[in-house]
């Protein structure tokens, strides 16, 4: 259980499902499927979707590369973090947008699997949330050039690492998108 007092939810994070991050992604329409699966299965049980939207010098705020891709629709109401560093939680209101919502447990989908994926999960644990990751429900683009292991390999790493992740007081695991039970 999340070491974080009275917070008792579950909230759906959407990491940077964007134009610019997903358009070169393993699995991208897979993915996205998926993604959009939790999204509304999220919706109809009202678990808050939480979105992360990234943006730096190369991918600029308000421009097409930075919009959310297409198949997604975030809804209004829905809180959006905006973010310019790989760990959702760094530099941003995402702590405070969960404390609102008392979530302590976070089931995470998105991109990139390497960077931001990886390092909210453990920003997550770290600050004393459960975290999820939707194992088929995340992915990255092939980084093998600047020494990376293939994207395939870097997918079935961090699933297999976060499977058996723990820490004192809070939970860890992967999911499939099939398997996702917002009620625990």
């Amino acid at each position: 259980m999340s070491t974080l007092e009275n917070r008792p939810n579950t909230a759906l994070l959407v990491i940077d499902v964007q134009n610019r991050i997903v358009r070169e992604a393993l699995r991208r329409d897979t993915v996205v499927a998926n993604v959009h699966q939790l999204i509304e299965k999220a919706r109809s049980e009202h678990v808050p979707v939480v979105w992360v939207q990234h943006s730096d010098h190369e991918i600029v705020r308000g421009s097409d590369e930075w919009q959310i891709v297409p198949e997604l629709q975030r809804d209004d109401a829905e809180p959006l973090v905006e973010k310019h560093f790989h760990d959702s939680f760094d530099g941003t209101t995402l702590e405070s947008v969960l404390a609102d919502l008392g979530v302590g447990h976070l089931v995470v989908v998105g991109a990139q699997t390497d960077a931001c994926i990886r390092s909210t999960l453990h920003g997550a644990v770290v600050r004393g949330y459960d975290a999820t990751l939707v194992s088929d429900a995340h992915t990255t683009e092939d980084q093998t050039a600047w020494g990376e292991p293939p994207v395939d390999e870097v997918i079935a790493f961090t699933n297999y690492y976060w499977k058996y992740h723990s820490a004192s007081g809070r939970t860890a695991g992967t999911v499939e998108t099939n398997e996702v039970n917002f009620a625990t």
